[in-house]
Order: C-alpha cells, then structure tokens, then sequence
C-alpha cells in the first residue's frame, strides 16, 4: 500500500514537472502586402457600424499557428459608450456546440464512450423514444446514438412546429427544464420526428449530448468542461456565465429593428450559473479563447504540447460524416451545398454557390448573435469573430472571408 502511494506521488510529480507551460498564441508581422490586404477588413467593418448593422466587433485572424491580425471596432456598449475591447466577452451560443463534442470525444478516446452506442445505455429515460408517424407513434428502426447526436442525425428538433413531433416542444419546453436530468424526462414524452440517420435537423441533440457527458462522467457538465478543455487550453474567461468581476468586459446584445439596434436580454441570463447547463448554446467566450480551442483542433488535437484529442476525434470532427440520405445541411428552403457536418462542425466538401468565398475543406459555424468561425485546414488559416447582433446574420463572416483569403493566399 505504501510502495503503491509512493509510486503514484511519483507519477504526479513527474506529471507535473513535464506538463508544458502554458503560453499566449504567438503573433507575427506579415509583410506589409499582406498587411495592407487585410486593413480592408477595418473598412467592411467600420462601413457596417456606420449603417448600423452592429454595434462592435473583433476580428481575429491566426496563419500557421500565429495571430496575424487583431481587428477591434465599434462600441461594446452603446448605451453607455463603453468602446469595444479585444478581450471583451460575449455570448457564442451555438459555438458552445462544438466545444461540448469535443468534450464527449475525450470521452470516446478515454473508452468510456462509444459513438455507436445508442443514447439510452447512458439515459434510460430516453431508452424508449419513439419516431412520430402520420398514423401513429411507432419504434424506430434502430434507436439514436452518440454519434447521430453529435451530427444532429438523432431525429430530435429545436421545436420547428411543421415538423412530426414540434408542437409538443413548444408544450413540453425540454430547454426550460430546471436542470439536464429534468430535461430528459421532458423529452422521453416527445418522439423523434424522423428515422435516426435518415435526415439533418439542427436541434437540441448536443444538450442530450452534455446529459450524456453528465451520466458517463460522473461530473456536472461545467465542471467537465473546465477540467477537460478550458483549464488545459487556458480558456480563461468561457463558462456558463459572466462572474461579477468581469462584468466590465461582458459586451450587451442587440437586434436589428427599422435599421437601428434594440438592446435585449436585460437584465441578462448569465449573470449567475444557470441551472441547465445548455451544451447548444449556454456558454460565454472571449475571441482569444475560442481561438486557442480551435487552433487546438487545426493542430490535430493539441496545443502548445497539451494533446486535448485523438487525432482520430479530430478527422471525425473536421470531415464530413453524414450518410447520403442527409447530405447537404439545410435550414428550411436554405439549402447549403457541397456542405456536410463532422462531429461538431459544418464542413464545405466542394466548391460551390454557396458561400462562394469558402474552400473546400473549411470547417466551422457560427453562433445566434451572429458570431462566427471557419479554419481552412489546408492553408492553417484561422479565423474568429465576434459580435452581439440578432437575429443571425452571415453580414460579417461573408463581408471578411474574401479579403481574408485575399490578403493571406494571393501574392
């Protein structure tokens, strides 16, 4: 007993000791070309303050593994003039999304996590779902797994009402639950809308994902998050809400209304830990942070020598994994060709109309307040912005893309 005690202060220390530090993402000074080429981002940008499209923004820009450009526009707060800061905090939403699936793929690379295992092994409560059909519920063909809820292939929904089963969401309201647990009992009474794997619908199926994380683990999910992905990549300022101290940094939201911006969520939700902790979209984040998770990604799983994932997560994660049936992703009638979605991320296969500035092989996605990302893993391009604007709009990551490309890949 004594000798195995020993033995294990031993490994600690030695963990310890070659553990790599931690250090800030190194910047670099492109040449004066390159610099010239991506100012034109502080004109489209300003040019949209200016028409009242957004209140502030900040733009960063990572090539090879170094920040190549900062961009810091606008107000933070234009009730109180408060002007935009680069390590000012906001409100990412659905980017919480691929931060979650990373976390159950430390998980799956630990072996305590299968993606082919259907989700009721780890919730019971969801053991029993049905498919809604018009005749009738009925079993489905084969239950949903881990990896339909990383895809959004699991059949569940964000309540869309035309589709099978979406009124009961709006009765139901499984995002209102006091707590994931209490979640999943509201959902075990709706049924999937369609077979698992037989179609893409964005949902709510990476909130069961952190229920999942919740069960396998043992730990709430934002105590999960922080040991296995914020404290090792020093995502020093993401969580589930905004502490006192730093509420200085927190930047307010708006919605565009009658070309002026309306100021919402007053007095704001993450002022205090929420009692559903959202895998969807609960989180906050800096620009600075969510760079280093995706720079983390962009390298094959680690950063800075702190390996968070397989390099096998990382393909499933960065290349597309959708069956035939539910290729390419779509929003209603907005069809997004030649773009597919890995685990986490959407993922452009080809060239095409949509989004034309994009490159095959670019994976990424956005969040509500219109706040966006994309990696070209290819040419090591990096890119994060940041914004408070509802609801969603692609102005500023489509306005950007083109000249960042421009600037970084042409001579």
């Amino acid at each position: 007993m004594i000798r195995s005690l020993a033995r294990g202060i031993v490994c600690l220390l030695l963990v310890a000791g070659c553990t790599p530090a931690l250090r800030e993402v190194p910047e670099a000074r492109p040449e004066a070309s390159v610099s010239g080429k991506l100012r034109k981002v502080d004109v489209i940008v300003e040019e949209m303050i200016a028409a009242k499209k957004l209140a502030g923004a900040v733009v960063l820009v990572a090539k090879d593994g170094q920040v190549v450009f900062t961009g810091t526009y606008g107000k933070m707060d234009l009730e109180a003039g408060r002007a935009m800061r680069p390590d000012a905090i906001f409100r990412i939403y659905s980017m919480t999304k691929a931060i979650v699936t990373a976390a159950a793929l430390t998980l799956v690379d630990e072996g305590r996590l299968k993606l082919d295992a259907p989700i009721g092994e780890s919730i019971p409560e969801l053991a029993a779902l049905q498919v809604a059909a018009a005749d009738g519920n009925r079993t489905p063909s084969r239950p949903p797994t881990v990896k339909d809820l990383m895809l959004h292939t699991a059949g569940f929904l964000y309540g869309n009402p035309d589709r099978p089963g979406g009124k009961l969401y709006q009765e139901k309201k499984p995002l209102e639950a006091a707590d994931l647990d209490d979640m999943a009992k509201r959902l075990a009474g709706i049924p999937l809308s369609y077979e698992p794997g037989k179609d893409w619908v964005y949902s709510m199926s990476i909130d069961v994902l952190g229920l999942v994380i919740e069960r396998v683990s043992g730990m709430k999910l934002d105590r999960f998050l922080e040991e296995r992905i914020f404290k090792p990549l020093d995502m020093k300022d993401t969580g589930f809400f905004v502490p006192a101290e730093k509420l200085d940094r927190f930047a307010a939201n708006y919605q565009r209304a009658d070309k002026e911006l309306k100021r919402i969520d007053v007095p704001s939700k993450y002022l205090k830990s929420p009692g559903l902790l959202s895998g969807g979209g609960g989180l906050v984040s800096t620009p600075r942070d969510y760079l280093r998770f995706l720079l983390m990604v962009e390298a094959g799983g680690e950063l800075h020598g702190r390996r968070i994932l397989s390099a096998e997560s990382v393909r499933l994660m960065t290349t597309n994994q959708l069956p035939k049936e539910a290729f390419p992703i779509y929003f209603g009638k907005e069809i997004r060709h030649s773009t597919g979605f890995g685990l986490g991320f959407s993922v452009r296969t080809a060239d095409s109309a949509w989004d034309p500035t994009a490159r095959a092989g670019e994976y990424g996605w956005g969040g509500a307040a219109s706040t966006h990302y994309w990696v070209s893993p290819k040419d090591r391009i990096v890119v994060v912005t940041m914004e408070q604007t509802m609801p969603y709009s692609f102005d500023t990551e489509f306005a950007v893309k083109g000249p960042i490309y421009d600037a970084l890949l042409k001579p």
